[in-house]
């Protein structure tokens, strides 16, 4: 199936000279998944909603001020005739929830990943939650601050958190469209010198006051067609996978970027890995982290990686102009998920981090299933005793 078939010629569009306070009103009030962003009739970027919340940059200042990324590593400017699959792709490293969709050098239109998702739904049947979704969970407390759910979202690349209470049971989930709805609301009632004592409070506000509760959940055992559907109806980007009997105990999370990465992944030889903000990429390619993860896999013969995921992001502080950068590495194996997370000048030095706490973690899940057997072997002598 080409993106022709599912690419919507429809989209909202501001020119780079458009004030941000205006394109984070046209976010509250028309709730796209994000707006083109054109210079003189010609496309220049895209601002999505996460990219707005997690920004520094003042409402005066113009819409060009978050696309300058977009100008030296373009979002990926899709052709017509691209297939789902690469498209996916396009969109998970891109880590972006629309892209521009082109036909002979002009814009056209756009593609997201909710229009890619209806289009594959019902081809989704033959897999389950427990097939996509992610072990690991970044998540926030009930009486924690608006500020520390803003420094999460921004560290994680995410756009939802669980919310639990001080017993770690799921008793709600925040989103930026939360923390941004209850910003501009709080902003428009105050006079310009107002405002920035407002921030602060804004900041001290406790995730349980803006949260939405009760939470819709899955688990590991429901169709994926039927978890992405809710998603698509509900207009989730994510579900909280908690326990089939119960669901205030949490176990991972599902969202919409997950079984994007599933529907892009190849039948190569090689193993199949996959780079979120692979502009961040300096004198790294794709090929030798590839390498470097399969000589980790290799090491541990039983240990099979039938994905790998590796995500950078880019912190403000630099060294000699050079950026601080998180990376971590997520692989699915037949043992079940692994994951590495470190942070160095360069893009280069954050994975070294990341994949030695990655085999650091493969090391102890071993001594860990190793412990297990013993303990097995222990109670079958007792048994017999």
């Amino acid at each position: 199936m080409d993106i022709a078939d599912i690419a919507s010629p429809e989209y909202l569009e501001v020119d780079t000279d458009t004030r941000l306070g205006k394109v984070r009103a046209i976010f509250e009030e028309e709730n796209p998944k994000g707006i083109i962003v054109t210079d003189d009739g010609e496309f220049a970027g895209v601002i999505g909603e996460r990219t707005l919340l997690q920004s520094h940059v003042e409402d005066n200042a113009k819409a060009s001020a978050l696309i300058k990324r977009s100008r030296n590593s373009p979002v990926p400017q899709i052709d017509r005739t691209e297939d789902i699959r690469s498209v996916a792709r396009y969109l998970v490293e891109g880590g972006t929830k629309v892209a521009p969709v082109f036909e002979n050098d002009e814009l056209w239109g756009i593609v997201t990943e909710d229009l890619i998702l209806e289009a594959v739904l019902d081809s989704l049947s033959a897999l389950t939650v427990g097939d996509v979704y992610t072990e690991e969970v970044v998540s926030v407390e009930d009486d924690d601050g608006v500020g520390k759910a803003i420094n999460l979202l921004r560290e994680h690349g995410i756009s939802r958190l669980p919310v639990v209470n001080n017993e770690g049971e799921l008793v709600g989930v925040v989103t930026t469209h939360d923390i941004a709805d209850v910003a501009v609301r709080r902003m428009d009632k105050l006079t310009t010198g107002d405002r920035a004592g407002e921030i602060d409070r804004v900041l001290d506000i406790p995730v349980y006051d803006i949260m939405n509760t009760p939470v819709q959940t899955t688990n590991i055992e429901e169709s994926l067609r039927d978890a992405v559907e809710r998603m698509l109806k509900h207009d989730y980007a994510g579900l909280p996978v908690t326990e089939p009997d119960d669901d205030r105990i949490l176990v991972g999370i599902i969202a919409k970027t997950d079984v994007l990465r599933t529907l892009s992944l190849t039948e190569e030889d090689h193993l199949d890995v996959q780079v979120t903000n692979i502009h961040l990429l300096d004198n790294l390619s794709r090929q030798s982290i590839r390498e470097d993860i399969e000589a980790v896999a290799d090491k541990y013969q039983r240990m099979q990686v039938l994905h790998a995921h590796v995500r950078f992001h880019e912190h403000k502080e630099k060294l000699r102009g050079t950026p601080l950068i998180q990376c971590k590495i997520r692989l699915r194996t037949n043992k079940g998920q692994l994951a590495g997370t470190g942070e160095g000048y360069g893009a280069s030095s954050a994975f070294h981090v990341a994949l030695d706490k990655l085999e650091r973690n493969v090391i102890e899940r071993k001594g860990i299933k190793r412990d297990q057997i013993m303990k097995g072997h222990v109670l079958r002598k007792l048994g017999e005793l």
